[in-house]
């Protein structure tokens, strides 16, 4: 065997979240780590990796018994890893990020740049990785980005490669040319550890699977023994509900927001083009699009934090044009950012402080002019356990948690309190099925309750499971409300999401 990792337990604040794991990685092969959010994957890898220590347990490298106390130590033994979040330096290019840190055999930094490029030009063929060695990275798309991770432990004569959730920023197209990527890397020789929540992506590119479900393993198998409906029940320890949400939630006639000739201009461009919208109470609306054709704009300018250059925006028949985005959301409007870490949370705040973010003007959170702490962590802890977020408590810092309960967190913070209008921009981007079930559910029940939601979504099944309606978003343009019901043509939202048939 290649690797194996034996009786590997880890705990933090005195909770286990790693229990008496064992994983074993055959040479040549693609191996899936499942879980939802926080069962364990990534701290697993971390520990592989050199990032943390096991508190017990052995890894063994080629049936030799190894420690490995650094990523240093990991690379030495020929294991890299690709991390969700990349670790790339904006400012520089792809070749000196690729060589940041290597030294020559004198211990000095390495300065043929010439050289350096060929190799990386070289390697970059070699494995289907197009890549310009001295572009920047501030210049790149996240799937280039993601290359020149994969290529920087090339460089290095990585062996086994560990990738963290490689396809949760990827568009549908790049996770094509990823898995390419990854069936080359198998060929040429390397072993390679994919950590994921995606069940259907393990089934086109995977040798084999293990399951961890709350920090236990709960399978290890060939992927020819298993199948989706297996893999999924694995991972949430019951039968997933394919529930149609949207046929049956009761809908309400009285009309929440209008959006009239919306137009927003960014450095002389338009992203947003003379856009009519209206979404009634208890619908929900699917803003459909490949990214970047408007739909953060619309999003940030019904928020409050976008002005537009024309147009108004009206709630429950009241422009809010001129309202603050505290007053927008004093008056029910909530919003889901598309990206958590940058606009949603901070990671180096703790859980009550991360939902006293929104809450700051607020008198039930407050005595007599102060923050009252008690109210805060009693509240923080009613959402916990409401939302079924898993923290050892409200004083944990938010970044110890997994992006599913980070995302859970957010959530719970946008929809406690008077609801009008939820703005959900990707919100099950990231998540497991779990918690993606979970996210689901929540929006079916405010619909319900005659809460307008627009639900913008790359995941083009996400919109015709849950909306009502849907608008396809091409280039700054918003089309008509298309109806979500059996004569809805796939295969036209397709073409519009690509401009085609749009106009």
């Amino acid at each position: 065997m290649l690797l194996e990792m034996k009786n590997i337990s880890k705990s933090f604040f005195g909770k286990n979240v790693l229990e008496n794991i064992d994983l074993t990685i055959k040479p040549n092969s693609i191996h899936a780590l499942l879980g939802e959010n926080g069962a364990g994957k990534t701290t697993l890898m971390n520990i592989l990796y050199g990032l943390y220590q096991a508190d017990t347990g052995d890894i063994f490298i080629d049936g030799n018994k190894v420690s490995i106390d650094s990523p240093n130590d990991a690379l030495t033994y020929r294991i890299g890893m690709v991390h969700q979040h990349f670790q790339l330096v904006d400012k520089f290019t792809v070749s000196k990020n690729i060589t940041l840190g290597l030294k020559n055999e004198k211990g000095y930094p390495i300065l043929n740049r010439k050289n350096i490029d060929s190799k990386i030009s070289s390697l970059s063929k070699k494995y289907g990785l197009l890549i310009d060695p001295k572009r920047l990275i501030k210049d790149l798309s996240v799937g280039e980005q993601q290359r020149v991770e994969i290529i920087k432990l090339l460089y290095r004569d990585v062996e086994l490669l560990i990738f963290d959730e490689p396809t949760a920023v990827l568009t549908p197209e790049e996770v094509g040319l990823f898995f390419r990527v990854l069936k080359e890397l198998k060929k040429q020789g390397h072993s390679i550890i994919i950590i994921t929540h995606k069940v259907q992506e393990i089934f086109d590119i995977s040798d084999s699977i293990t399951v961890l479900r709350a920090g236990e393993k709960i399978v290890s198998c060939d992927i020819e023994d298993t199948n989706e409906d297996q893999v999924s029940e694995y991972m949430i320890g019951r039968k997933l509900v394919d529930s149609n949400f949207r046929e049956s939630s009761e809908k309400f006639n009285e009309k929440c927001l209008s959006i009239e000739s919306i137009s927003v201009k960014n450095k002389g461009i338009f992203t947003l083009k003379n856009v009519y919208l209206d979404i009634n109470k208890g619908e929900v609306l699917g803003i459909a699009g490949v990214d970047s054709n408007g739909q953060k704009e619309l999003a940030e300018v019904i928020a409050g934090i976008e002005k537009p250059d024309s147009g108004d925006i009206t709630l429950d028949n009241e422009s809010i044009l001129g309202l603050s985005i505290s007053n927008r959301y004093l008056k029910g409007v909530r919003y889901i950012p598309e990206d958590r870490h940058s606009d949603a949370i901070v990671s180096d705040m703790d859980l009550k402080d991360n939902i006293f973010l929104k809450k700051h003007f607020e008198s039930s959170y407050k005595s007599k002019g102060f923050i009252n702490e008690k109210i805060l962590e009693s509240k923080t802890n009613k959402l916990i356990e409401q939302y079924d977020i898993k923290s050892p408590g409200a004083s944990t810092l938010i970044r110890y948690l997994s992006g599913g309960n980070q995302q859970k967190l957010v959530v719970a913070r946008e929809l406690e309190g008077e609801l009008k209008l939820l703005i959900a921009f990707q919100p099950t981007r990231g998540l497991d099925v779990g918690a993606t079930e979970y996210i689901h559910n929540l929006l079916c029940e405010i619909s319900k309750e005659g809460v307008a939601v627009l639900l913008i979504s790359t995941d083009l099944n996400e919109l015709i499971k849950l909306s009502d309606n849907i608008c396809v978003m091409y280039d700054g343009n918003c089309s008509k409300k298309i109806e979500n019901d059996d004569r809805l043509d796939i295969n036209l939202i397709g073409k519009m999401m690509a401009g085609i048939d749009f106009f």
